[in-house]
């Protein structure tokens, strides 16, 4: 059975570059969001795909990153 996320080809997200990547374009992640789903991939390699995340999970990285900074 094909898990419910795998479902979900890299090629329906809009990815974005990540807000801290540099402006030459290395040390780049691009993310891309769709209804329950969020999936992370380098920039510098699309081509070996994405890293699928439920939406909340991804949310709770983020949330938990930004509490490490502050």
């Amino acid at each position: 059975m094909t898990h419910p996320l795998r479902r979900t080809a890299d090629r329906d997200f809009v990815f974005r570059k990540a807000s801290y990547s540099t402006s030459h374009g290395q040390d780049c992640v691009e993310v891309g969001d769709l209804p329950g789903v969020s999936a992370v991939r380098d920039t510098r390699h699309r081509e070996l795909g994405a890293l699928l995340f439920p939406s909340g999970e991804w949310s709770g990285l983020v949330a938990a990153a930004k509490r490490v900074r502050s």
